[in-house]
């Protein structure tokens, strides 16, 4: 068939609208389609969501009820307990209303025998009156008087047990002190058994003949002179047969100017210009003798440490002497005793044994220096970092100040000791009769003495006392207040023993 050319978009179009209407119909039928499957779906979740939250509901309920009745539980406990509070403090209340009945009744009772009692003590009182009253007629004294009789007779007989007493405590512990410090003094002295002799330094230079003496002194005194005043000495030229004395306060300057003169005379060269050359050499050689021998000190005494300038202070004490005792000999001994004694009262050996050798180096000061040896020998001493302690035992070996350890007490003992020892020291006549009439001066200086006498070459000193005014207590406390007396006015080697007698003596005659 044959279609014309013109009715072929027509058809063409007709298809088209066909195909639009079918595809709008398909469209729509599925549209409706997913619409009645989405209602469906909705309407299943709306139902699901509707038991669910009828479940929950019901749940929600069940917990409430369950709640409400614990909370009901809980409010009737709280109800039984208050009741039960309750009814345990009524119970209280009344246990206390008849405590407190119990008590007023027997504080009415109380009051009772309170006033009764008062009116016995006063009956008591006024019968103690009338008694005290005719006792005092009776013996013819008032209370005071009678009651200052017997506080007298009850201090009399006190003071006597007291006396006893004390002369019993005293007894024993001087014999068992004086037995363990026999024992460690014995101890440490034969431990360090040092030798030890009376020494005097020598200012006496003896001269090869008679001759020599006008050579020393030269042509209108020129080398007297010349040598005095270059050494800092006196030259004392008199008749001793072949000898002259040097004589000086400073026991170096001494002892220079005595070794310049002795190589002077040996040399036979005695000009002012010699003299000033052998004294400056001199001087070189004592200064390295002070020198070695502070530093042998300290190693016969095993301290070390020292400061190089405390050491030369030291060596100094080899030309100082106490009572002819040589003072570094001494510091050395009184070291290596302090040590033994330190050792066995298992005290610090070290402090000991430095105190004891630094003890007296404040004697090896110049006259310039103000204070006593103890305090400017320990001021010298801190000066240049020795311990603590040790300064403190250099201080207070005289007493000076308080003793701060056990270490300072040793270093005082072993001082002692050192000075005490047999041949260890020496006083002239002249001091020693001045010593003894010193001490008698003291113990006659108090009230109730009535003779004193210095014995045992000044060791001791025994004081007679009047019986009537000074009785067996007053006799203890005088010896001790002598003792101290004597500590604090007294410089003296060792120690000294005071003794007072008290004697009372009844004589009658037959006739």
């Amino acid at each position: 068939m044959n279609i014309p050319g013109s009715f072929i978009p027509i058809l063409i179009i007709g298809d088209l609208v066909l195909l639009a209407v079918i595809v709008f119909i398909v469209t729509r039928i599925i549209a409706s389609n997913f619409k009645k499957e989405q209602q469906y779906k909705a309407d299943g979740i709306i139902a699901a969501a509707n038991e669910k939250s009828n479940a929950i509901e019901l749940e929600a309920r069940d917990k409430a009820l369950k709640v409400l009745q614990q909370a009901e539980a809980e409010a009737a406990r709280i109800r039984a307990e208050h009741a039960s509070e309750e009814e345990r403090l009524q119970r209280r209340r009344a246990d206390l209303d008849n405590r407190v009945e119990r008590l007023e009744q027997r504080e009415q009772a109380l009051n009772k025998r309170q006033s009764m009692l008062d009116r016995r003590a006063n009956e008591v009182e006024k019968m103690y009156t009338q008694q005290m009253e005719e006792l005092q007629n009776i013996a013819k004294m008032t209370q005071d008087e009678a009651r200052a009789q017997l506080l007298a007779e009850t201090e009399k007989d006190s003071r006597n047990d007291m006396a006893r007493i004390i002369r019993q405590i005293e007894a024993e512990a001087r014999a068992e002190g004086e037995k363990r410090a026999r024992e460690l003094i014995a101890d440490a002295i034969q431990r360090v058994a040092s030798d030890h002799v009376a020494e005097v330094t020598s200012s006496i230079v003896t001269l090869p003949n008679e001759e020599m003496k006008g050579r020393i002194v030269g042509r209108n005194g020129r080398n007297i002179r010349a040598f005095e005043q270059a050494a800092g000495v006196d030259v004392i030229v008199d008749d001793t047969p072949e000898s002259v004395t040097v004589s000086c306060f400073d026991a170096v300057r001494r002892e220079i100017a005595r070794r310049a003169l002795a190589r002077l005379i040996l040399d036979g060269r005695i000009h002012p210009a010699h003299i000033e050359k052998v004294l400056s050499d001199e001087q070189r050689l004592v200064d390295k003798d002070i020198e070695e021998a502070g530093e042998q000190a300290a190693y016969d005494a095993g301290v070390a440490g020292l400061h190089p300038e405390v050491t030369r202070m030291l060596g100094r004490l080899k030309y100082r002497t106490s009572y002819g005792q040589n003072q570094l000999a001494h510091a050395v001994e009184v070291s290596k005793l302090a040590a033994v004694i330190a050792a066995e009262l298992r005290a610090n050996v070290e402090v000991a044994k430095a105190g004891g050798l630094l003890h007296d180096l404040g004697k090896a000061m110049d006259h310039n220096t103000e204070g006593t040896h103890a305090m400017i020998g320990a001021e010298f001493a801190k000066r240049y970092g020795v311990n603590a302690r040790v300064v403190n035992s250099i201080a207070s070996h005289h007493h000076e100040t308080e003793q701060d350890s056990v270490e300072a007490v040793i270093v005082e003992a072993a001082d002692a000791i050192s000075g005490a020892r047999p041949g260890a020291r020496r006083e002239d006549l002249e001091q020693y009769i001045k010593r003894l009439r010193a001490l008698e001066e003291v113990a006659n200086s108090f009230k109730g003495v009535s003779q004193s006498y210095a014995i045992q070459a000044g060791r001791e000193v025994r004081i007679i006392v009047r019986p009537e005014e000074i009785d067996d207590l007053a006799s203890t406390r005088l010896a001790k207040d002598i003792a101290k007396q004597i500590e604090e006015t007294m410089q003296y080697p060792g120690q000294i023993k005071v003794t007072v007698i008290r004697e009372t003596r009844a004589t009658e005659f037959a006739k």
